[in-house]
């Protein structure tokens, strides 16, 4: 039996699968994006990115965040979810229709259906209700994304006890909720439902939320979710979650039980990609369920690659869009990339946080001194003028003053800001570029003047420039 050939089988409609696929087509080569969702954008689109950010968006305006500091009446906020979310669906279905519109001007061929592999070189389809498929492939990309993953002690039920796929599904907002965690999800969803006047607890085995960010801006976000009521109780450990007919109770080790009206379990994401039949071909996926791949994103498979959550952290929809275009492009001999490496990271809680970079915990471990800028929010004019007195700009230097490091940053536009950080670094900038020419007057970006015009006055004097 012949069956249908392509250069380039693409499987997993998300950030990554998507750039992946249209790079291809770009290249002209034939493309076949498989999807099990029957609308575009996967998970991103519809359950997550998207979804949250738009919930995130709203929040800000009617808590009243967005508010000039000297409105002293907030917005009043209807209750319901549905009421919050209005926009989600003209949001979601533009950007459906921006990826469709994608897709198809760009000629890739896209079949609705869950994929497995059947052959070295042969994926079989299956169509909801419909027939299987087999199609042909030079070259695979696994782009399956991820699900929630559900500890065997959370009895996900959807209603009270949810996890990050269905929190936004609830009809009325709660009074109470705990969450579950201290990533990134978990960070996000409590802070933005704390600053719609839920009362928020936030439960986690960690000494403090999301590890791998500067402390110093962990700590400012603490204090604006504790500002809100929010309460984070470290070094938790569950040990058994029920629903009493009532209240959610959260029974900790050591007898410690915690009542609210709904729960988000938030304990991280695992990658979707059991069904796959990776065995098949000999793919190897490691102990924590993520598929090794190589700098192209190749796998112990020479033609199959993976990107996005499949092959496990950052699992960002920025560096997940990258991977699929990297290996798209070296599947198919198409010239490598020229990315530089300087990755950002955004972090959409309330206040936003993003880095690039090191952290100054990073950098000391590293050299074993380092120069620190701070610029609070508050200094600055634009600061004062929307409101944000609580945020602050970090940058951190070597020991001359000279390199940067990393930039970190908690408050109003740090995940744009944090963009001149990264060309900075990417253009080997100094920080006396940051001190020598001009910025708008005035803006959140005169942070970086503030904080670089510290570290160049700390700098060795033998090193500075004379002016």
């Amino acid at each position: 039996m012949s069956h249908q050939r392509f250069e380039f089988v693409v499987i997993g409609g998300g950030p990554a699968g998507q750039k992946a696929a249209i790079q291809g087509a770009k290249a002209g080569h034939s493309v076949l994006l498989v999807d099990k969702m029957g609308h575009h954008g996967g998970e991103c689109v519809h359950r997550g990115t998207i979804p949250s950010k738009t919930l995130r968006e709203t929040a800000l305006w009617i808590s009243g965040y967005k508010q000039h500091a000297h409105l002293e009446e907030k917005v009043s906020c209807d209750r319901t979810v549905d009421n919050l979310m209005r926009r989600l669906d003209s949001v979601r279905t533009a950007h459906e229709r921006f990826l469709e519109d994608q897709i198809e001007r760009n000629g890739v061929e896209r079949w609705h259906g869950r994929a497995r592999f059947t052959g070295g070189h042969q994926v079989t389809v299956e169509a909801p209700g419909g027939p299987e498929r087999t199609v042909e492939g030079d070259h695979f990309l696994i782009a399956t994304g991820s699900r929630p993953r559900t500890p065997n002690n959370v009895p996900i039920d959807h209603e009270h006890i949810l996890d990050s796929d269905s929190i936004l599904s609830m009809i009325y907002l709660p009074t109470s909720i705990v969450v579950l965690g201290a990533g990134v999800i978990a960070c996000e969803f409590a802070s933005i439902f704390a600053s719609l006047g839920v009362r928020v607890t936030m439960i986690d085995k960690s000494e403090r939320p999301l590890g791998f960010m500067d402390e110093e801006l962990v700590e400012r976000f603490l204090a604006h979710f504790a500002s809100l009521g929010g309460t984070f109780l470290q070094r938790r450990v569950i040990d058994r979650v029920e629903w009493n007919g009532t209240a959610v109770e959260a029974r900790l080790e050591g007898g410690e039980v915690i009542r609210s009206e709904k729960m988000l379990c938030a304990l991280g994401r695992v990658a979707c990609v059991r069904d796959l039949n990776l065995d098949l071909l000999g793919v190897e996926v490691n102990e924590r369920g993520v598929i090794p791949v190589d700098e192209f994103c190749r796998t112990s498979v020479p033609h199959v690659y993976a990107a996005g959550d499949s092959i496990g952290p950052p699992a960002l929809a920025a560096s997940s869009m990258e991977q699929g275009r990297r290996a798209a492009r070296h599947a198919l001999g198409l010239p490598d990339p020229k990315g530089s490496g300087v990755l950002p990271v955004g972090i959409y809680t309330i206040p936003e946080m993003a880095s690039v970079g090191i952290t100054e915990v990073q950098a000391m471990e590293r050299s074993g001194e380092v120069l620190v800028g701070r610029a609070d929010f508050a200094e600055l004019a634009r600061g004062q003028i929307v409101g944000d007195t609580e945020g602050m700009l970090k940058l951190v230097a070597d020991p001359s003053g000279r390199e940067l490091l990393g930039a970190h940053i908690v408050g109003v536009g740090a995940t744009e800001l944090i963009h001149v950080a990264q060309m900075a670094m990417v253009g080997g900038c100094d920080l006396e570029s940051f001190v020598d020419n001009i910025f708008n007057f005035p803006t959140m970006a005169e942070a970086y003047r503030v904080a670089a015009l510290q570290i160049v006055q700390a700098a060795p004097r033998e090193l500075r420039r004379v002016s």
